[in-house]
């Protein structure tokens, strides 16, 4: 991608892998737990208007180091903060994708006043009031991987031909997730309890086929966060991201782009 530029960032005992592009207002975005492709056109489409910084989730993928200390999300959203005290950015607005959803949603709850504005988009965090997460220890990595897009096209896009490579980063990122997200598996039972301070104003997105996390968790984020609205995507899986990337861009531009 033009202009983004990649850095290593020695924190709590790792380096962080930190893809970074574009300029303006602040974004971090965090990525699903299938890890992150480098090159997406939903990080292109932010970066046009906004600093966008992702960073690789330690662990999740070969190009990221492994932090033995990690076993919660929580974990990961103290860290991030740390990472945006070591970059010098203020009052960025976050961006959660799936499991970065619910990383995203635990730096808001711990530091309510310290950001401009929420996305969760498929977050995982809660436990369906209807419905489950879906179990990734059940199905092969590709499979789990595929379940997250509406259209199987839209898979191929992305993904073309699943690569060796490709597998051990899915591998990877399964072994990560059962450390820190599984008992209980991918949901956090103080997190509804503490999202009632945040002050960002949040935007709350689903896919109306998310087959990985049911939409009542969406809806229950929208009810516990104070100034949330709920967005559906027809005819969009989990991976909303890399199905719909021009769709969510312009919902999450013009929501941050609101005084």
């Amino acid at each position: 991608m033009a202009g983004w530029s990649e850095q290593h960032i020695d924190l709590g005992g790792l380096k962080l892998r930190i893809g970074r592009g574009g300029g303006g207002r602040p974004v971090l975005v965090l990525h699903h737990d299938i890890g992150t492709l480098d090159k997406l056109p939903f990080y292109e489409a932010l970066s046009a208007r906004f600093d966008v910084i992702v960073p690789n989730h330690p662990g999740f993928g070969d190009k990221s180091e492994r932090a033995p200390w990690l076993r919660h999300p929580r974990d990961l959203a103290a860290l991030y903060q740390w990472l945006l005290a070591e970059l010098g950015v203020e009052r960025p607005s976050l961006v959660g994708l799936g499991f970065g959803g619910w990383i995203a949603a635990e730096m808001a709850a711990l530091a309510p006043r310290d950001f401009h504005r929420l996305v969760l988009v498929g977050a995982m965090g809660l436990k369906p009031p209807d419905g489950d997460i879906m179990d990734q220890a059940i199905v092969s990595y590709i499979d789990y991987a595929q379940a997250g897009f509406h259209d199987p096209k839209a898979f191929e896009r992305n993904y073309g031909e699943v690569s060796t490579d490709q597998l051990v980063d899915w591998d990877l990122c399964r072994e990560m997730s059962f450390r820190i997200a599984w008992k209980p598996y991918m949901y956090n039972p103080t997190l509804t309890h503490l999202l009632g301070g945040v002050r960002a104003p949040a935007l709350v997105v689903w896919g109306d086929d998310d087959r990985i996390v049911p939409k009542s968790a969406g809806e229950l984020y929208a009810k516990a966060l104070p100034k949330a609205r709920f967005e559906t995507l027809a005819a969009c899986g989990h991976c909303a991201d890399m199905e719909k990337p021009d769709e969510l861009a312009r919902l999450v531009t013009g929501f941050i782009d609101e005084n």
